[in-house]
Order: C-alpha cells, then structure tokens, then sequence
C-alpha cells in the first residue's frame, strides 16, 4: 500500500454481490483481517434477503412478513416488488394487510394496495371498500380511476361516470379522468358525448394518441374518411407507426377514392403484422379488391386471412359470397355455416344463406335463417322484405308487397375491422 499501512475493507476490494457484502466486515472499527470467518454471524433475516446465482432475487416463502411490514422504510418497496415483479398477489395481500394493521388503518395508499389485491383476485366488493375508505382520506386520481374499473367491473357504468365527474371537479384538467369518462360513455354506444369529452382533452393535451385515434374511428364510421384520415396523419407525424394506423389509412385512402395510396398503406401494415392482426389485413385488402372490381385479388386475400385465423367469420362470409357468385353452391353454403358457427351475431351470413336457400327451394331454412338475421339486426330493411316475400308462402291469405330478391342482391359483410390505435 502507498501509505504503508493496510484498513480493513480494502483487501477485498468492493462486494459485487450480496453475499460478499455481507460476508466482508461492516466497519472500520475492527482491526481483524477480512476473512470469510465474518461471514459466520450472518442474521437470519439477512440471510432470508440472499439470492442465489440462478435464483430469484428475493425468495418469498423464506420472508417473515410480519417484520417487514412494520418497518415503514421497506415494507412499500417489497410490496412492490411482490406485486409487480413476481405477481405474488397471495403474499402481496398478506403483507399490505398487516401493514395496514401496524400503520392502525390510518395510511391510504395502504388501503389503495390493499383494493388493487383484491382486484386482481376478482373479489371487487371488498375492493370497491378499499378504495372507498382510501378516497376518503385522501382524495387522489389513482383512488378515482381504481374504484372506477371496479365500478365497470361490477356492471356499474352510471356509478364510474359520477365518479369521474367528481374526480374532474377536484382534479380539473386531469387528462386520465376525462379520457375514463369518454371510454365508459363509448362503451354505452354514446358516441357523441364520447366524441365531445375526447375533443376535451386536447384543451390540455394536443398530442394525446387515444383521443386523436377515438376521433379519426368515429369520423371514418360516420362517412368522412377525409377528415378521418387527417386524424391518422397526425398520428404518423407524431412517431405512430403500427399496423393498425397503416391499416386505417388505407381504409380511409381508399373511401375517399386514393386508390394508389390505398394499396401502399396495406403492403406496409402486412410488412408491420404480427399473427394477432394479420388476418384483418388481408380481410381488409379483400374488401378494397371488391371494390375496385378485382375478384381474384379479393378470392386470394380473403383465403390468406383465413390461413393467418381460420376462425374469421366475416372472411367466410365474403368468400361464400364469391363462391357464390362462380355457382359452386355447395362450397359456399359450407363457408356461410362456418361463419354462423363462428359467430351468431353475423347478420350477413344469416342472411345470405336464407338468400341461397330461398333460390334452391329450401323455404323452410331459409325462413329460419331470415329470422336469425332480424334478432341480430332488426333494422336491416332487405331481411324485412325477405321475410315478407317468405311469409307469402307459408301464409297466403295475407298478401304483403312483393320485391323478388335474386342472388345479386346477397349482402358483403363490410366490417371494415378499423382496429384502434
């Protein structure tokens, strides 16, 4: 040593691992060679902290929760690292009720852990009760937004739309609020309302992705793809770039007669895809190809979709459509009743196979068919005619106006598949 004489702690240089930290001397008080003999009066609650080489960092079963959860300084780290890195919600919950208990049911944020426990475990009565008592002494956003998704959890919509407004009354411009209150009033099919508290946010945040998203969705559905595809654009100059934007581009370059840009915007959302959302892609490219007149297009895009998901019915739906249209009848009544098997609330394939039973003879199925299609959509104004022109056989005395359907007039499930951003 330069200075000639040697401290304790120096010999070894610093501890890479817990182990050789506990095992070095913890002062300088003591003139005893570092040795591994100090690594003989390791604690046992020290020891219960070790991790090994390919272990956990921390074992949970070895941890006396009891003394961690009175010493304030690290019961809330544990606690969140019990909740969040090893999704232990048993030992989660028991260590934030005895902290509770320890802090004598005085600490909120406690309580709040205490809600999101019983959260995760699906009991939400006795988290609603946690979150109540937590936002009654201390009235903070998480508190709102948690007892919330309790509220939408437990059916309650009305009960988490006055929460978010009290919420914006103590909390006004708080972003997260305004954007909860928006998604429960969409989820009531309030598209308007939702619209409006959307168009709020961006008094207080321009570049918020949900509500730029939420507004292109609703403009596209309410026929203004234009507009919609400004709103898509300012998500692509803002760093947004994910298959389903390129998707919703496309779509909307495509109503608004951009033909060229259209099939751009598709070739780079396959290029992005991932197996989750591939087959919306080439559904989607499927439509566009009905469009512009280009049934091979659509026959092959509408068969790659159900190699990516056989289990898309609305791909079966159009591809039974085109295999109508070829006249292989009995292939496409095999794809119509793949898509009603898939998915009852498909209002077009009921219909379309009413359209193909009714040209066949088969009055008896189509009429039952035609039925389903109304309970799914008892607006759809051709099933009403249908219906009416099937009764006429079945009940001749009544006389209803008559307008032949032929199989030209079979319906193209056109769900765009607009996923959100």
């Amino acid at each position: 040593p330069v200075s000639g004489f040697v401290r304790p702690g120096t010999q070894s240089g610093r501890p890479g691992t817990m182990e050789q930290a506990i095992k070095t001397p913890r002062t300088a008080h003591t003139a005893r060679p570092v040795t591994s003999a100090s690594g003989r009066y390791v604690r046992l609650g020290t020891a219960s902290m070790l991790s090994e080489p390919d272990g956990p960092f921390i074992n949970p079963a070895q941890l006396n929760l009891s003394n961690y959860a009175a010493r304030p300084g690290l019961n809330k780290v544990l606690f969140d690292y019990l909740f969040y890195h090893e999704n232990d919600i048993r030992n989660s919950l028991e260590l934030a009720a005895l902290a509770t208990q320890a802090t004598k049911y005085d600490d909120w944020w406690w309580k709040q852990q205490l809600g999101k426990c019983y959260y995760r475990l699906g009991l939400y009565r006795d988290a609603e009760k946690q979150f109540q008592s937590a936002l009654k002494q201390q009235a903070t956003v998480d508190n709102y937004l948690y007892l919330a998704k309790v509220y939408i959890k437990l059916d309650q919509p009305l009960a988490a739309l006055e929460l978010f407004e009290k919420g914006m009354e103590a909390f006004p411009g708080e972003i997260s609020l305004i954007v909860g209150s928006a998604r429960v009033h969409e989820g009531l099919g309030d598209l308007e309302t939702s619209v409006k508290f959307y168009k709020k946010v961006f008094n207080y945040d321009a570049s918020c992705v949900e509500a730029i998203a939420c507004i292109g969705t609703h403009n596209f559905y309410s026929d203004m793809p234009e507009i919609a595809l400004r709103s898509f654009r300012r998500l692509l100059q803002m760093g947004v770039g994910n298959t389903e934007l390129y998707n919703n581009i496309g779509l909307c370059c495509f109503y608004a007669q951009q033909y060229d840009m259209s099939l751009t915007c598709f070739e780079r959302a396959i290029n992005l895809a991932s197996k989750e959302n591939i087959a919306d892609v080439w559904y989607n490219i499927g439509h566009v190809a009905i469009g512009i007149g280009d049934s091979n297009l659509a026959y092959q895009s509408f068969q790659l979709a159900l190699i990516s998901d056989n289990n898309h019915a609305e791909a079966y739906n159009n591809l039974a459509v085109l295999e109508m249209r070829k006249g292989r009848v009995e292939q496409s009544r095999a794809y119509f009743l793949s898509a009603i098997s898939i998915n009852q609330e498909l209002y077009e394939s009921h219909y379309n196979l009413s359209i193909l039973s009714e040209g066949q003879g088969d009055l008896n199925t189509s009429f039952k068919e035609i039925r389903k299609s109304l309970e799914a959509f008892p607006e759809h104004v051709d099933s009403k005619n249908l219906l009416a022109q099937l009764r006429q056989y079945f009940y001749p005395a009544v006389s209803y106006s008559r307008k032949i359907y032929g199989i030209y007039l079979v319906s193209l499930s056109c769900t765009s598949q607009n996923c959100r951003v």
